[in-house]
């Protein structure tokens, strides 16, 4: 059984942090690229960041370069999206997933696994 779980959500004001955590189990992940996205209300997922399992490549969507870091912790098998200067717009529910082919990063549809989400809200 193939389980990859997100943290670290929640309720902040706008101009401050989260770091969200996604722990992956049931298999070994280390020829996955792991992705990170997120989905607003009544808005397509969007592809946010991903890694490999060595943490040797990561990529991010242009528009969110500068305020997200992607980061992992092989002993943990748990990968983290840090998000710094949050803003309203920030506001979607955060999902984490597995790349086996390691291609087309940034659409959905070429993810193998999904986890649950885990909702931002951000206040102004």
């Amino acid at each position: 059984q193939v389980q990859l779980v997100e943290s670290g959500g929640g309720l902040v004001q706008a101009g401050g942090s989260l770091r969200l955590s996604c722990a992956a189990s049931g298999r070994t992940f280390s020829r996955y690229v792991m992705g990170w996205f997120r989905q607003a209300p009544g808005k397509e997922r969007e592809f946010v960041a991903a890694i490999t399992w060595s943490g040797s490549s990561t990529w991010y969507a242009d528009s969110q370069r500068g305020r997200f870091t992607i980061s992992r912790d092989n002993a943990k098998n748990t990968i983290y999206l840090q998000i710094n200067s949050l803003k309203p717009e920030d506001t979607a529910v955060y999902y984490c997933a597995a790349n086996k082919q390691g291609e087309r990063l940034s659409v959905p549809a070429w993810y193998d696994y999904w986890g649950q989400g885990t909702q931002v809200t951000v206040s102004s």
